[in-house]
């Protein structure tokens, strides 16, 4: 019984951080967002609105080469479904989707040090995936309505780059335990955060 205490406990305590980026706070979506997780269950266990600097941001942003080629992919994934010929010289001045994705994350860091950020640590049984399944796709002209970007926004990858800026998906939310662990020592300082 012991070991069944333990392990309840451990699910019902998992946690996960949310961003609600400059544009979501702009557009006065504070409210509506986080009505969205209480409703679902979810409990605020830190909260606060803060405008980060480059420094906070820089660590927030994977640096592999993986996650920056990501971003490169993404835009011409998006170009390719739109039938769009994306030419990387002519267009951002670069020669790969590397340098591409260099770009990108650029104007994201930009981005989020461009207002106030509303940082919210949830807690509740599978709060990673329950919260990534409110938030909708990253990309959101493809997230399914009743998701909180599919509700409230219709940007994509494309136009966000052609416009030279970072998409305005209103949110992030953390993808895994080992990102959720990292993100809320890096945003939260521990005597921040409701036990």
């Amino acid at each position: 019984m012991k070991k069944n205490q333990r392990l309840i406990a451990e699910i019902k305590k998992e946690r996960t951080l949310v961003l609600i980026k400059p544009d979501g706070v702009e557009r006065g979506l504070i409210g509506e967002i986080i009505s969205r997780f209480e409703r679902a269950g979810l409990r605020i266990v830190g909260l606060g609105i803060v405008k980060p600097n480059k420094n906070l941001i820089d660590k927030h942003y994977p640096k592999t080469k993986e996650w920056i080629e990501n971003l490169g992919n993404n835009l011409l994934k998006t170009a390719e479904e739109l039938k769009l010929k994306v030419d990387l010289k002519k267009d951002y001045g670069v020669s790969n989707v590397y340098e591409l994705g260099l770009k990108i994350r650029e104007w994201l860091i930009n981005f989020m040090c461009s207002g106030a950020v509303v940082k919210i640590a949830l807690e509740g049984p599978h709060a990673i995936s329950v919260v990534r399944k409110l938030v909708g796709k990253t990309i959101p002209y493809l997230a399914e309505p009743g998701t909180i970007r599919g509700d409230y926004s219709i940007d994509s990858p494309l136009l966000a780059n052609l416009e030279n800026r970072p998409i305005k998906n209103l949110i992030h939310a953390s993808g895994n335990k080992e990102e959720a662990d990292y993100e809320l020592k890096l945003w939260f300082k521990k005597d921040e955060l409701i036990d």
